[in-house]
C-alpha cells in the first residue's frame, strides 16, 4: 500500500512538473509566441495610397480666343460649388473682365475714330466729285459756246475764223482733259472709299470678336454632370481667385463616372516590381466595408519629385473593375499591388528573421522541449511575409522573437553545398 502511494505521488509531481514546464514554467521561454511556417501561394504586394478621378472626362474652357485678344491670364470671379451637378448649359463659372473692358473700351474708340473718318471720306469725295462733274458741265458749254462763235464768223476775216478755230480746239481738249481728270479722281475716291471702309470693317470686326469674347467669359456646362476642380501643376485646385491662361483656359471637368482609375505613386525601389496588367485590391477610406479590385493600366517611366519629399515617384494608374455609383473623384484609396504571386513555397512572419552582421539570417526553431537557431536563405518579402528559400519546412515552428538568454546561442548554419545548388537555380 506504501508503495503505491509513492508511486502514485511521483506521478503526480512528475505531471505537475510537465505542466509547469509547457505552461512556462522555464524562464528562458516564458511569454515567448511561436508560429508556424505555411506552404502555399506567396504574393508579393506593394502598398499604395492612391486618389479616384475618372478615366474619362470632359473639359470646361475658358474662352477659345484669348490669345487673339492678346489677355495670356484671366482670374476666375465666381465658380459654382465642387461636386455640383448641372445640365448641359448650365452655368459653372465667371471669368473677371477687367482686362477685357478696357481693351473692348479702346477698340470703340478706334471704331468710332475709323466711322468718323469713313463719313468725313465720303463726304470729301462726294465735294470732290460733285466739284468735277459741274467743271466738265461748263467746258461742255463753252465748246457749244465756240462753237458757235466759229460757226457765226465764216464771214469775218480769215484771222477771225482762225482765232475762232483755236478757241475752239482749246475748249475741246480741256474738256477731255476734264473728263479723264474726273476719271482719275473717281477711281481715286473709290481707293478712299475702300481704304476707310476696310480699317472701318477691321475696327468693326475687332470690336464684335472682343465682345464675343466678353459673352464666353459665363462659362456653362458643355455637357451634363458633375463639376469638379481642375488641379493645378502643384497640386492644388482651381477656385476662386485661380486663374486660367491662355495656352491652357481649362476652368473644371465634367467626369465620365461610370469608369474610374485610382492614381497612385509607387516609390523608386518599389517600382520595378509594377507592370501593366498586374491585379490589384482596392479599398476606400470613406466606405471601408467595400472592397473593390482593378488592374494596372499604366506606369510611367520618368520618376517625379513629389512637394515636401525627397524621394523619387512613379505615377501609376489602376482602373478600377467595379462601376460603382458612390465612387467619387478625390476620394483617398488603399491599393494593394499584386505584383507577383509563387505557388508551392515556404514563407514565415517578417517577426521571425533576425540578423546577425550584415550577411546571416536567421529564425528560431521550437524544437520539443528546446529550441534552436538555423541560418535561413530569404527570397522575396511583402509587407508582412517573408519566403524562405533554404532553411525552414512547413509546419515548423518558429519564435516570433528570440528567447531570452539565446542572444549568444550559436547558430546552426547552412552548408555552402546547399547555398551553391540555390544560387545556381537563379
Amino acid at each position: 500500500m506504501k508503495k503505491k502511494v509513492i508511486i502514485g505521488g511521483g506521478a503526480v509531481i512528475a505531471l505537475l512538473l510537465v505542466i509547469w514546464f509547457f505552461s512556462g514554467g522555464a524562464s528562458d521561454v516564458q511569454g515567448e509566441v511561436f508560429v508556424e511556417a505555411k506552404r502555399g501561394t506567396f504574393k508579393v504586394e506593394v502598398t499604395t495610397t492612391g486618389e479616384l478621378e475618372a478615366e474619362k472626362s470632359v473639359k470646361i474652357l475658358g474662352p477659345s480666343g484669348l490669345r487673339a485678344a492678346q489677355i495670356w491670364q484671366v482670374k476666375i470671379d465666381h465658380i459654382v460649388d465642387e461636386g455640383t451637378v448641372v445640365e448641359k448649359g448650365g452655368y459653372i463659372a465667371r471669368l473677371d473682365q477687367s482686362e477685357l473692358s478696357d481693351k473692348i473700351q479702346n477698340r470703340q474708340n478706334e471704331l468710332q475714330q475709323s466711322l468718323s473718318k469713313y463719313t468725313q471720306t465720303k463726304l470729301d469725295t462726294a465735294l470732290e466729285l460733285r466739284a468735277a462733274r459741274d467743271e466738265l458741265i461748263n467746258l461742255k458749254y463753252a465748246v457749244e459756246e465756240k462753237d458757235i462763235i466759229l460757226s457765226q464768223s465764216q464771214f469775218e476775216p480769215p484771222a477771225t475764223i482762225k482765232q475762232a478755230e483755236i478757241n475752239l480746239a482749246k475748249s475741246k481738249r480741256e474738256y477731255e482733259q476734264a473728263k479723264e481728270n474726273y476719271k482719275l479722281k473717281s477711281q481715286k475716291a473709290v481707293a478712299q472709299m475702300q481704304e476707310a471702309a476696310a480699317e472701318l470693317a477691321d475696327d468693326q470686326s475687332k470690336f464684335d470678336f472682343l465682345d464675343e469674347i466678353r459673352k464666353k467669359f459665363t462659362i456653362t456646362a458643355p455637357e451634363p454632370g458633375m463639376v469638379v476642380y481642375q488641379r493645378e501643376w502643384n497640386g492644388s485646385k482651381k477656385g476662386v481667385g485661380s486663374t486660367i491662361g491662355a495656352w491652357d483656359p481649362v476652368v473644371a471637368t465634367l467626369p465620365d463616372l461610370s469608369t474610374m482609375i485610382s492614381k497612385t505613386y509607387v516609390n523608386e525601389v518599389d517600382i520595378r516590381s509594377i507592370s501593366q496588367g498586374q491585379n490589384v485590391n482596392v479599398g476606400l477610406d470613406a466606405y471601408p466595408d467595400k472592397k473593390l479590385t482593378g488592374k494596372v493600366t499604366n506606369v510611367a517611366n520618368i520618376g517625379e519629385q513629389k512637394p515636401n519629399s525627397d524621394s523619387k515617384v512613379f505615377q501609376v494608374s489602376i482602373l478600377i473593375n467595379e462601376t460603382d455609383t458612390t465612387l467619387r473623384p478625390a476620394m483617398t484609396t488603399s491599393n494593394n499591388i499584386i505584383a507577383e504571386s509563387i505557388p508551392d513555397v515556404v514563407f514565415v512572419p517578417l517577426e521571425c528573421l533576425h540578423s546577425q552582421g550584415d550577411s546571416i539570417t536567421y529564425v528560431v526553431k521550437k524544437d520539443g522541449l528546446s529550441f534552436n537557431k538555423q541560418e535561413v536563405i530569404v527570397g522575396k518579402i511583402n509587407a508582412n511575409e517573408a519566403l524562405i528559400e533554404k532553411g525552414v519546412e512547413a509546419g515548423e515552428k518558429l519564435y516570433l522573437s528570440v528567447p531570452k538568454d539565446m542572444e549568444a546561442a550559436p547558430i546552426a548554419f547552412l552548408k555552402e553545398e546547399e547555398k551553391k545548388t540555390l544560387a545556381n537555380q537563379y
